[in-house]
């Protein structure tokens, strides 16, 4: 798909039209009438940060009152009941606090690891890294084989928002660039490391901006082969400075079209994740035919966008009969998207 094209499809009318040729596609890559789903845990281990991004209702400033850093025992217990529970691996990710620098990490990852061999630990945003490389006095590469050899397996792609500078400038302007974001998870990939790609629309970009997002990240996709996953989601409003400044929340229409044109655009990218947390189960179970093949986490806990006003929760058999209603098969996956667990 062409620049001209994505931004013809976002243009069209029919909405329907647009998913079915996603759904098309989908069902190329994914023959076999299977959706996944996992179950796992975000663990916010710490919500001081120095980015001001103008769309979070999450962080505080550093030396803010309610200002955390979680203590080990308090994570290892989060992951002991999110074992407990089935869950499989844990999505660890926080504010951009520059008080913890590399041997923070290499502990915490380390013990997590000695603790829970089998969980994964598919952690830390890009703008996390760049401090801890900075702060620490070392390269990105040299970063992320630390971590990578402390335990950690994988990145989310936190941090991306719109990978385009002219929108970044103005919701997050204090936070990493298109091409540092881009940086890191060229490095991650280069050793090995799996990372999946997000998007976070509707926070006043125009449709040009995602197309340019979905290329950038198309690029390296083509360059890398590295990412697992893209996963775009609205942006959540309520308690935000954002929040007033955009005209209007995302619609479920428009987050179904965007669903699909990123379906279409990234053929090069295996998973595309349909999202309940901020869109609701009904509109989640939409997303399979719009494209998606993966419904998320159970997400046994999640923080950052319930903050900002998204208040939808699922047990596992919600999922999968959100699934099945759609007809498809339920899958339980792993991080990396690997089904081979039962049922």
């Amino acid at each position: 798909m062409t620049k001209t094209q994505a931004l013809e499809y976002f243009a069209s009318d029919d909405l329907i039209g647009v998913g079915m040729a996603a759904d098309a596609l989908r069902a190329k890559l994914h023959p076999h009438g299977i959706a996944s789903y996992i179950v796992d845990r975000n663990i916010n281990h710490t919500n001081e940060c120095t980015e001001y991004c103008s769309f979070c209702a999450f962080y505080r400033p550093m030396g803010h009152k309610e200002g955390y850093v979680l203590p080990f025992e308090t994570i290892a217990e989060k992951i002991r009941e999110t074992v407990e529970l089935g869950g499989t691996g844990v999505l660890m990710q926080g504010g951009v606090n520059p008080d913890l620098k590399i041997e923070y990490f290499e502990d915490l990852f380390s013990r997590l690891k000695q603790r829970f061999p089998a969980v994964q630990l598919h952690c830390l945003s890009a703008p996390e890294i760049l401090t801890i490389a900075e702060v620490s006095g070392l390269s990105i590469h040299d970063t992320l084989l630390r971590l990578r050899d402390a335990g950690m397996d994988s990145m989310p792609g936190a941090g991306a928002e719109i990978l385009d500078d002219e929108v970044r400038v103005r919701i997050a302007r204090l936070k990493c660039r298109t091409a540092d974001w881009i940086d890191v998870h060229r490095t991650a990939h280069a050793i090995g490391m799996n990372t999946t790609a997000t998007m976070m629309f509707g926070c006043g970009e125009t449709v040009e901006h995602r197309v340019n997002h979905l290329e950038t990240i198309r690029r390296l996709q083509e360059e890398t082969g590295g990412f697992t996953a893209f996963i775009p989601w609205p942006f959540q409003p309520d308690n935000t400075p954002l929040g007033s400044k955009v005209p209007e929340e995302a619609t479920a229409c428009e987050f179904l079209k965007t669903l699909a044109v990123s379906r279409l655009y990234l053929d090069n990218i295996v998973n595309i994740q349909t999202s309940w947390v901020t869109q609701g189960l009904k509109v989640c179970q939409l997303g399979l035919r719009f494209g998606g093949n993966d419904v998320g986490s159970v997400m046994l806990e999640e923080n950052v966008v319930r903050q900002a006003g998204a208040a939808h929760s699922a047990t596992e058999e919600d999922l999968r009969r959100m699934i099945r209603e759609a007809g498809f098969i339920p899958k339980q996956r792993d991080t990396l998207y690997r089904t081979y667990y039962l049922n």
